[in-house]
């Protein structure tokens, strides 16, 4: 039987969508499976990367003033509720993604960092564009 740690680890891993962890200074210490198919990094080019590795640079201001905004009070604007934004694939290709947040609290309820869970949406949006293309 395997230990709740290890169980813990192999769900994360074998989720389908995208898991990232980051810790306070925005570095990546989590990356699963779903991570690498979704953003085209492997786990070993990803972890100890900063969170800019999949962040488009158009996007990469508001997206620290949100984080440290968070991390400073405690709380985000977007908790839980998927988020449509863009992010960056390996290759240089612009994603549409849909994000969900929450922060990571140690038992003290400190916050340690933010992790985000992301799926790809592009197919869906480039479908939605075209529909209201041809409507147009």
């Amino acid at each position: 039987m395997t230990d709740q740690s290890q169980l813990d680890a192999q769900i994360l891993d074998d989720v389908a969508d995208a898991l990232i962890y980051a810790d306070r200074s925005g570095t990546i210490t989590r990356w699963n499976r779903a991570s690498t198919t979704l953003f085209g990094f492997p786990a070993d080019e990803a972890l100890g990367q900063n969170l800019d590795l999949i962040i488009p640079e158009h996007l990469r201001a508001a997206h620290w003033k949100g984080f440290e905004a968070a991390l400073a009070s405690g709380a985000m604007k977007l908790a839980g509720r998927p988020t449509p934004t863009r992010a960056l694939h390996k290759s240089g290709r612009k994603l549409y993604i849909e994000m969900t947040f929450a922060l990571v609290r140690d038992a003290s309820g400190a916050v340690q960092g933010s992790v985000a869970m992301a799926r790809d949406v592009t197919e869906r949006v480039e479908r939605e564009r075209a529909a209201k293309a041809a409507h147009n």
